[in-house]
């Protein structure tokens, strides 16, 4: 008895009176594309966080007020703003989002270019400070190797 007060108090999905199969199948795809505000890597279907289980109860209201499912959006989206969704839609608002990966991956490869070009023009550089016949500048005269 204990484990099933427990089971219930965990957060387990209360079942919902759907009209028909139709109308849960819908509900299901409709909070699977919500993001769940407190665990925000979980949609509101799966989530057992107290707030999701009280979107995922608004959005069944909603439904049985005959709303359709860009209308339930847009709702949640005025309280929550296009976090909520999990595709956020493509505007100005939402640009470092869809862009921000690929402008920092952008960045990294002039980084790394920029690095590697540097080095090879040191390496040429230490190279045009050889003397020609293989020697380092800088050591002994060329002579001395043969008073050893």
């Amino acid at each position: 008895m204990f484990a099933g007060h427990a089971f219930a108090a965990s957060g387990a999905i209360e079942p919902l009176p759907f009209k028909d199969h139709a109308q849960e199948v819908r509900f299901q795809n409709l909070t699977k594309q919500l993001r769940c505000m407190v665990c925000q890597n979980e949609n509101l279907a799966d989530s057992n966080a107290d707030l999701a289980r009280d979107l995922r109860l608004e959005v069944f209201q909603l439904m049985q007020q005959g709303k359709s499912d860009a209308e339930i959006k847009r709702y949640l989206v005025d309280r929550y703003s296009d976090f909520v969704l999990y595709d956020p839609p493509l505007k100005p608002g939402t640009w470092l989002l869809w862009f921000g990966p690929l402008a920092i991956l952008l960045a990294g490869g002039v980084v790394v270019t920029v690095a590697i070009r540097r080095r090879n023009r040191g390496n040429d550089a230490v190279d045009d400070d050889k003397p020609a016949d293989g020697r380092q500048a800088g050591n002994a005269p060329a002579d001395m190797g043969d008073d050893w």
